[in-house]
C-alpha cells in the first residue's frame, strides 16, 4: 500500500456492522432507495453518472456503482447526529477521488459548470438570449431537443466536478467506492 489519505465519513450504524461482519462496505442500490424514498431515481441517476464520469480519473471495479462521500478534514465532516457513526479511515490514495463541491452543486441542479466568472457570465447571457427561464429544463425536459448544442455544452462541462480545483479546502470532498475494515482507524458512535 502506497500513500494513504485520512478521511471521515458519517454513516448509519449498519455500515459499521457490515464492515465488522464482511470486512468491506459498498453502497448498494437498496440503500439509496431506502434513504431517499420518492426522490431515489434522481439520486440513482446522479450517482451512476458520477461513477461513470469518475472512471475517467480513477480505477473503479465494474461492480461498484455508487460513491461513498467523505470529508477531507475533520473540521469539515458532517457532524454526528443521533443513531450515526463517524468513521475515521485511512484509504490508499489510488482509491480516493477528490471533487469540487461547488461544481457538484451545479451538476446536481443540471447547470453548466463554468471555467470562471467570465465564462459563467457569457453562458448566462446565452441562456437569456434564447429566452430560457430555467437552465435545468435544457437537461430535464424536452427543451434540450430544441437546443442540442447548448445541451451538449452543459453536459460536457460536468467533468469539471473532477478537474476544477476549488479555491478553498472547504469546497472539496472525497469519494471512494469501498471501505475496507482495515482502513477504519476510529469509530465514534452516537445515540
Amino acid at each position: 500500500m502506497g500513500k494513504v489519505t485520512t478521511l471521515w465519513t458519517r454513516q448509519v450504524p449498519e455500515v459499521w456492522a457490515e464492515l465488522e461482519e464482511t470486512g468491506q462496505y459498498t453502497v448498494k442500490k437498496q440503500y439509496i432507495l431506502e434513504k431517499n424514498d420518492t426522490i431515489s431515481d434522481y439520486y440513482l441517476e446522479l450517482y451512476e453518472w458520477y461513477t461513470k464520469a469518475a472512471r475517467k480519473y480513477i480505477d473503479i471495479d465494474e461492480e461498484l456503482k455508487y460513491p461513498i462521500w467523505l470529508s477531507i478534514d475533520e473540521s469539515l465532516m458532517l457532524q454526528p447526529t443521533e443513531d450515526t457513526v463517524i468513521l475515521k479511515v485511512e484509504i490508499p490514495e489510488e482509491e480516493v477521488l477528490i471533487c469540487n463541491m461547488e461544481a457538484w452543486g451545479y451538476r446536481v441542479n443540471y447547470w453548466y459548470i463554468p471555467v470562471d466568472d467570465e465564462d459563467e457570465k457569457r453562458h448566462n447571457e446565452e441562456v437569456k438570449r434564447y429566452g430560457i427561464a430555467s437552465e435545468a429544463d435544457i437537461i430535464s425536459s424536452d427543451k434540450g431537443n430544441f437546443y442540442p448544442l447548448l445541451k451538449r455544452k452543459i453536459i460536457s462541462s460536468w467533468d469539471r466536478v473532477f478537474t476544477t480545483r476549488p479555491d478553498k479546502m472547504t469546497e472539496c470532498a472525497a469519494t471512494t467506492w469501498r471501505i475496507r475494515k482495515e482502513w477504519v482507524k476510529e469509530v465514534r458512535r452516537y445515540g
